[in-house]
């Protein structure tokens, strides 16, 4: 069986609550203290769990620097995919979520938050888009791996897209799947089927 531990990255201090913005890809934020020690303690988790045989990630410094403290936990160098990389929010990048969503910067800003599925966003990409590839980057590394147990870490709208996939939903489900920072997810092959057997656990971060 192959099984992949899907994880978000750390906090920043665009994620920070109560201060979100919009991020994507075209910001290459670091990993603020807080989110340190969060990488930390997933790794710490990780490592309990599963014997991990690659780590992948995005190529953005805050899902990077995750992969890395998670791969020294579990023995295992990451490897950049770039199919993993966050979602382009164009036009939005920088502003709050609540500038968005007032239609501050155009009318699909408050429909991102009902129908983002319905969503092209201005001077940035789809979720269509963003799902094709990073479909495309699990499939090429569960391919490459096979019957282990594999990590790839990567951004908020990635691991909602990603789960969709696993779970059979199309993109008007995107809301409907928690995934706070740092969250670990997990989704197994069995019998050429994906199962998603673990969900947004955060239960690691307790203390952080």
């Amino acid at each position: 069986m192959t099984r992949v531990i899907l994880v978000r990255h750390g906090q920043t201090k665009w994620n920070f609550p109560g201060e979100e913005r919009f991020r994507g890809s075209g910001a290459d934020l670091e990993l603020d203290e807080t989110g340190i020690r969060q990488a930390q303690a997933a790794g710490r988790s990780i490592a309990a769990r599963w014997r991990i045989s690659a780590i992948y990630a995005s190529p953005l410094k805050r899902a990077l620097a995750t992969a890395h403290i998670i791969g020294k936990a579990v023995g295992a160098e990451p490897i950049v995919q770039s199919g993993l990389i966050d979602i382009n929010y164009g036009e939005w990048q920088g502003f709050t979520l609540q500038e968005v969503r007032e239609g501050k910067h155009g009318p699909s800003g408050p429909l991102w938050f009902e129908s983002p599925d319905e969503v092209q966003i201005p001077g940035g990409e789809s979720l269509g888009v963003v799902r094709e590839r990073a479909v495309r980057a699990l499939e090429e590394t569960m391919t490459r791996h096979r019957d282990v147990n594999i990590a790839l870490v990567s951004h908020q709208a990635v691991c909602r897209l990603v789960l969709c996939h696993a779970l059979g939903l199309d993109n008007s489900a995107f809301w409907r799947l928690g995934q706070s920072v740092c969250a670990i997810n997990v989704i197994e092959e069995r019998s050429r089927h994906l199962v998603v057997t673990l969900l947004n656990d955060i239960c690691h971060l307790a203390d952080n």
